[in-house]
């Protein structure tokens, strides 16, 4: 397992040594002791979700204001843009956004601290998306900020509009959204 740096610090991108041959592959996709040892964070997952997405699916910008999650996040099949904004008010990366491609192929896993709000779209015709989280889902402390903020500006690889849940497209603009001290 390694680490790379993106341009927000607390947010990393993992990658795993892969063991494959003609019959398949092997990889270990998460080890307690190795995950706190690369990242100097020591966490507790309390929960494990899986959503299946079709070409174009857009879902976010998600987070809880209280009862944060923090999550690591990874492709089983298909691929995704995968974003996580820092809303930490108080973080000089305050309002930026880091982007990457997850992919069944790739096998990138993005480490996404408590504080940030979340989001991904599908690229690929279907995608498995699988995350571990901090802390439980709670509905009545979930958020969403619009995904097409202009304040927050993401530049997201597609051309049509995206599908778009109703909940997420009565997201927050970023300037009114609630956001962590």
């Amino acid at each position: 397992m390694i680490t790379i740096a993106t341009a927000i610090p607390d947010l990393l991108i993992i990658e795993s040594k892969v063991f494959g041959d003609d019959r398949g592959f092997f990889y270990e996709s998460y080890n307690r002791r190795q995950f706190t040892e690369l990242t100097g964070r020591e966490v507790d997952f309390v929960q494990d979700n899986h959503s299946k997405s079709v070409k174009g699916v857009l879902r976010g910008l998600h987070y809880q204001i209280q009862h944060p999650q923090a999550k690591l996040v990874r492709v089983v099949q298909g691929e995704v843009f995968d974003v996580a904004v820092d809303i930490r008010k108080n973080s000089p990366t305050f309002g930026k956004w880091v982007g990457e491609i997850l992919s069944a192929q790739n096998k990138k896993q993005l480490w996404i601290p408590a504080g940030f709000a979340h989001g991904f779209v599908t690229l690929s015709d279907t995608a498995e998306f699988l995350y571990k989280t901090t802390d439980y889902w709670m509905p009545e402390f979930e958020r969403c900020i619009c995904w097409d903020d202009a304040d927050i500006g993401i530049d997201w690889p597609i051309i049509d509009a995206p599908l778009v849940s109703a909940k997420d497209k009565a997201g927050s603009k970023f300037a009114d959204a609630e956001v962590f001290e």
